[in-house]
């Protein structure tokens, strides 16, 4: 048991779906795990563990934002011994010709937060993710005829900031803006696991479309299935 997960050593698999919504992480283990066990809910943040395809693994919700996520990830990995998390969330086009309901795969995660240039005093780290696990996600991709977008995103502190705050981001090719990666790559970097962030465009920052909270919450299951179908061939 950590400090903000109820679980026993054992009860969390090796590998971790980490959506932000707790609500999301029950709706995946309702949907697509057999016989799923919930082991917390401090705080609400519901995580669970069962089987797909025989394969043990766990959802675990992280909460929205690095500083949130961070908790999550820090004590999944210290106090459970997890090896591989896979994010599984929504984030906001920043191309034209990405769309809604599109699904990118984050090749790497830029960042407005303090979280690198505090741990590498003033310093610049660029968080990447696990290329295997990437590689794997695009291969299933493929073989799955689900069309995905492989590019850099960009981890935000600031859900509501100032006008056209985005445009820099994109005028450098950045895919889209989203809150939890940028920590997720670089907590993984430090203890030697592997990472990456799957996330289906909910939003447009270009056009303004936009999904419901209903929308985000349960009809993302193409992503979803990409990201199980790819955790179970480790």
């Amino acid at each position: 048991m950590s400090i903000h997960i109820a679980a026993k050593l054992g009860e969390i698999a090796p590998t971790v779906l980490m959506p932000g919504d707790p609500l999301r992480a029950q709706y995946i283990a309702n949907k697509y795990l057999k016989d799923a066990i919930c082991y917390n809910q401090v705080r609400g943040m519901l995580g669970y563990t069962g089987t797909y395809k025989g394969k043990t693994i766990s959802i675990q919700g992280s909460g929205m934002g690095i500083p949130s996520c961070s908790i999550y990830v820090n004590e999944l990995i210290t106090a459970y011994k997890v090896q591989r998390i896979v994010r599984v969330g929504s984030c906001g086009s920043l191309q034209t010709d990405v769309k809604i309901r599109d699904i990118i795969v984050a090749q790497s995660a830029s960042t407005d937060s303090s979280l690198n240039e505090r741990a590498f005093h003033g310093k610049s780290f660029a968080p990447a993710a696990s290329f295997e696990l990437l590689l794997r996600t695009y291969k299933k991709a493929e073989e799955l005829k689900t069309k995905v977008r492989v590019g850099g995103v960009i981890s935000t502190d600031i859900f509501y900031d100032e006008p056209d705050f985005w445009k820099i981001w994109s005028n450098y090719g950045v895919l889209a803006i989203e809150m939890e990666a940028a920590a997720i790559y670089t907590l993984a970097a430090k203890h030697r696991i592997d990472a990456l962030a799957i996330l289906t465009v909910s939003d447009h920052l270009v056009t303004h479309e936009a999904c419901t909270a209903e929308e985000r919450e349960k009809t993302f299951d193409q992503m979803l299935e990409l990201a199980l179908e790819t955790v179970i061939t480790f």
